[in-house]
């Protein structure tokens, strides 16, 4: 069988020997204090910044925050959350200008609470796993593996609201085809099938509930900043029915995805495609924010 990764052996799962010595090749190449951490504590009294845990592994270097109205008002509760693959940079530079440039928009109209960075460490070597080899976004689930995930859906419980809506935001990259899957294969010991990277935004709606209207309007809201990827010669996106223009359905809870974490009616994973011709961290950044935006506008109006 011939090698597809440089850790382990193909066909066999990884022992902690490998999930070691891929953790021992990890770098650090950006600094979640000078991206992340600052713009929090930049952002103004009206905002009630609050840490709701740390990673083990650097307490200090890697504290999770959420940010949220100073005041609650009487109003829906909505949810952002980025960088649960730490890797998928707009999804939490995204994160961070929603906090910017909505919560004026939506003030007294919606509670928006935001997590902008759930895998700090993995942002900082931008990898997809935690340190432990671990997907967060496979990880909201009952005696989670992942810190990130577990201290997240702690937080989610002790707030105590009812959620009208979750976004979770994200980015499929060419690296996703180039390192992250042949790394799934290689740690679980399956074969690596090649796969087809979609150009342009997508969104993943819940199998169990995929409100469709909901999905269209962030749809045409991303629309008007980037392009829509177009489903391949099967009619589908990343393996999936495509079943409008740029949605695919994927069963939430069942896989322990984040955006999963709440009972909202109105939830979605917003997928922006960085390494596109026509995108530049701006416009994927700007994506996010236009997702967002028009993901609450609609929320409203159904609400």
């Amino acid at each position: 069988m011939e090698r597809f990764y440089p850790i382990g052996t193909p066909g066999v799962p990884w022992t902690q020997t490998e999930r070691d010595a891929w953790w021992s090749q990890r770098e650090i190449v950006r600094s979640y204090a000078q991206e992340v951490l600052q713009r929090i504590e930049g952002l103004g009294p009206g905002f009630r910044v609050q840490q709701y845990g740390a990673l083990s592994i650097e307490p200090q270097r890697y504290p999770l925050y959420a940010v949220m109205p100073a005041t609650p008002v009487s109003a829906p509760w909505a949810l952002v959350t980025g960088g649960v693959h730490g890797y998928e940079t707009s999804g939490v530079q995204g994160a961070l200008d929603c906090i910017e440039q909505l919560s004026a928009t939506f003030q007294g109209r919606v509670n928006l609470v935001v997590a902008p960075c759930v895998s700090p460490w993995g942002y900082e070597v931008i990898n997809r796993w935690n340190p432990y080899a671990v997907d967060p976004n496979r990880s909201f689930v009952a005696n989670s593996e992942s810190e990130e995930a577990a201290a997240l859906m702690r937080f989610v419980a002790e707030l105590d609201v009812s959620f009208a809506v979750h976004m979770d935001l994200h980015e499929t990259t060419d690296s996703d085809e180039q390192e992250f899957r042949p790394a799934l294969a290689a740690r679980d010991g399956t074969p690596f099938e090649p796969g087809v990277i979609p150009d342009g935004f997508y969104t993943v709606a819940d199998s169990e509930n995929p409100q469709p209207e909901f999905q269209a309007a962030i749809i045409a809201a991303v629309e008007a900043v980037t392009h829509i990827a177009p489903p391949d010669a099967n009619g589908q996106i990343i393996g999936a029915d495509v079943t409008q223009p740029g949605v695919i359905h994927y069963p939430f809870k069942a896989l322990g995805l984040c955006a999963g974490l709440t009972d909202a009616r109105f939830t979605t994973t917003t997928e922006v495609y960085p390494d596109s011709p026509r995108a530049t961290d701006a416009i994927c950044n700007a994506a996010q924010v236009a997702a967002v935006r028009g993901g609450l506008q609609c929320a409203l109006q159904l609400l």
